[in-house]
């Protein structure tokens, strides 16, 4: 028989942690107060951190503790410092999104087990296989996955266990590529500071909502997740109150355990927290523009006094789950001994007193059992008791009573510390070693074959793999003496197979370098035998990534786009790395068109409350939305003192003609009459509070 899948709820706060746990759940995932992807949420500082697992280990619950965001190098030995907190306060888990963060985690505390945030965009196959390899137990995997394609990642690497959402908000992008709220406010989504643009009015069509989701409402498929081998059923919501957080947990547990929520547990679901319904169009396959919904009036006074105090009675008596067996012992002239086991832990307590003979009535096996059996309040609840009782015993209510309250209090303090981690201290300078890298080459990324002869002066001019299949074109540019490479797509949902296929016959015909933006693309680059270039899509932050990197095998590259240039001067470059000089960045990579209209061929504008318009493109299984102005760092404005290298990236730019007119203006340091140097010069908003 398959194990349980696992309810994993979110808490924000402490006041979520007991209405998780009250309700039924198996685990919880909060965020500290720094380094957390909802830094909006109350989270919890060091002393919450320790009172939340000891609180939840006494009652069977793990917790996983997310420090899933990107992290700049002055920032790393405060994120190390919360992972030595985090791992003496005996936390479960940790939810990781910097891949830097890894191998440092490792060397600190061993046996920590690691999750993959879906902030890594974990999507495929090899994307698991791959981290995996690196030392993850656990992926949390891409909100936009089908069942099927969740089937096909276990399959194919049953070693890992994986998450998947089952019931909240969803995103319109796939989580770890959104870029829309840092590039537009400078509150990154990477960052824990997301400012949700995609929530307000956003024009498509008919559609003013464009960009806005329903809630995922996928508790349905619970069984079927179980059935496929995975490990645990997550629910989101760590910024949301305590009652959505009890009603979303109790209705994942009556899905688990009796195959459907019961309605009145649905209903009160829905009316505590929903955009004008659910939907599960990314499980079921079904995507389109039922999925779209926004957060209206009605929806809002649905949640009112009334229904929230009826959803508090629900959880607010513990939830009695854990059984234990008990041994009673009362001799005439001896201590009482009561010894309590829940299967792990076994503790042993003793009466000061010694047993008297009864004058009256002696104590009956009954008599003891029902005063040791009550357990309410706890979390326990008795499978077993046995007594050993003298014929002629006395021992009041108030003595059994006590004694059962000190062998529970006993048992509380030994289910506290699950593990023991062995923590150790390293030298983080000494990490960073050796001499570094620069050079001044200039990359080029193209969605098709239709290269300006301006372009030749690139030292690689990276072609979408869907835009190369013309070989006679592919061959003409290369006689040319253009170095052509491959852009792996940065999003291979479906189709990983495929991909993979037409990359290994690319590499036969002389291909050699491959630029990927996750982390599947680099695993398949390097087993093919390519020159790997990491793209922005990695959301490369920190030296100790690119220090990843480079042991990885990655020979350059591309920086986030959300560092600035102290930040990106100051780093210590063991490969070379590079900036987007110039390009129409993607704002967000989305699985489901905006408004759903999934059968689009050109492009089309999305346009929103202020005028912009921003293009979209409808690429293989996936859009894009570009900037409504492209990104420019001329020649004069370049402050990087020849440290990074550039990538000039080409991609609502068809024609020839238009590219070449745009290289010349480059080549030439002219302006443009609308530009952004993005976030280069001005950076993110701070964090959160330290």
């Amino acid at each position: 028989m398959k194990n349980k899948i696992e309810i994993l709820s979110p808490a924000g706060g402490f006041d979520s942690v007991i209405a998780a746990v009250h309700s039924g759940a198996d685990a919880v995932y909060i965020g500290s107060k720094s380094f957390s992807a909802r830094a909006s949420a109350h989270n919890f500082d060091d002393d919450e951190l320790r009172e939340c697992v000891r609180y939840c280990h006494q009652r069977g619950v793990k917790v996983h503790l997310a420090l899933n965001t990107l992290i700049f190098d002055d920032e790393m030995p405060r994120a190390l410092n919360l992972v030595k907190t985090a791992a003496k306060a005996d936390i479960d888990a940790l939810i990781i999104q910097d891949l830097g963060l890894v191998s440092l985690i490792k060397n600190i505390v061993p046996e920590l087990p690691l999750h993959a945030s879906t902030q890594l965009t974990v999507h495929t196959p090899y994307g698991a296989r791959a981290l995996y390899e690196m030392g993850f137990e656990r992926v949390v995997v891409s909100r936009e996955l089908s069942l099927a394609e969740i089937k096909t990642i276990h399959e194919f690497c049953p070693e890992v266990e994986l998450e998947v959402f089952v019931h909240g908000a969803l995103c319109m992008c796939v989580s770890g590529q959104c870029y829309f709220s840092a590039m537009l406010g400078g509150r990154s989504a990477n960052r824990g500071m997301c400012a949700q643009p995609c929530r307000l009015p956003m024009r498509f069509g008919d559609n003013d909502h464009a960009l806005s989701l329903k809630d995922n409402g996928s508790l349905h498929f619970l069984r079927e997740l179980q059935e496929m081998g995975v490990a645990s059923a997550k629910i989101e919501g760590r910024m949301k109150r305590p009652e959505y957080v009890g009603a979303a947990t109790l209705a994942a547990r009556e899905a688990r355990d009796l195959g459907f929520v019961t309605e009145a547990t649905g209903e009160r679901l829905q009316a505590v927290f929903s955009r004008t319904g659910f939907t599960d169009g990314y499980l079921s396959g079904n995507l389109g523009e039922s999925m779209f919904g926004y957060r209206q009036k009605s929806d809002v006074v649905s949640a009112d006094s009334k229904l929230l105090k009826e959803i508090r009675t629900y959880y607010k008596d513990e939830y009695r789950h854990i059984p234990l067996d008990m041994s009673f012992f009362a001799h005439t002239g001896e201590k009482m001994r009561l010894i309590v086991s829940d299967g792990e832990h076994t503790v042993s307590v003793e009466s000061e007193k010694t047993v008297e003979k009864a004058v009256n009535l002696p104590l009956s096996a009954e008599r003891a059992a029902q005063s040791l059996s009550k357990t309410g309040g706890t979390p326990y609840l008795i499978d077993e008791i046995n007594c050993d009782i003298s014929s002629d015993a006395a021992v009041s209510a108030a003595a059994l009573n006590a004694l059962r309250r000190e062998a529970l209090a006993q048992l509380d303090t030994a289910r506290e510390i699950c593990h023991h981690y062995m923590i150790n201290e390293i030298d983080l300078s000494a990490v960073l070693s050796g001499g570094e890298c620069t050079h001044t080459k200039s990359y080029a990324v193209t969605q098709n074959l239709n290269i300006p002869d301006s372009m030749r002066e690139m030292d690689i001019v990276f072609v979408d793999l869907f835009g190369m299949s013309d070989t006679d074109k592919l061959n003409e540019y290369t006689k040319k003496g253009f170095q052509i490479g491959v852009e792996v797509p940065r999003a291979t949902f479906s189709n990983e197979a495929e991909i993979f296929v037409r990359l290994k016959e690319l590499r036969e015909n002389g291909i050699s370098h491959l630029m990927a933006h996750n982390i599947a693309a680099v695993y398949m680059g390097i087993e093919l035998g390519f020159t790997v270039h990491a793209g922005f899509g990695m959301n490369i932050a920190n030296s100790y990534t690119l220090k990843w990197a480079k042991d990885y095998g990655i020979t350059d590259a591309i920086l986030s786009i959300e560092l600035d240039e102290k930040r990106i001067n100051a780093l210590y470059k063991c490969i070379p790395v590079g900036i987007i000089r110039y390009g129409y960045v993607p704002l967000m990579l989305t699985r489901n068109h905006p408004a759903g209209h999934n059968d689009c061929k050109n492009d089309e504008i999305l346009q929103d409350r202020k005028g912009e318009k921003f293009i979209v493109r409808r690429r293989e299984g996936y859009s894009e939305i570009y900037n409504c102005i492209p990104l420019l760092m001329p020649q004069k404005d370049y402050i990087f003192n020849n440290k990074v290298f550039s990538l000039f990236l080409f991609s609502v730019e068809n024609s020839v003609d238009n590219k070449e007119k745009i290289m010349l203006k480059l080549s030439k340091n002219l302006d443009f009459e609308r530009k952004t140097h993005g976030l280069y010069l001005r950076g993110v908003k701070k964090l959160t509070i330290f």
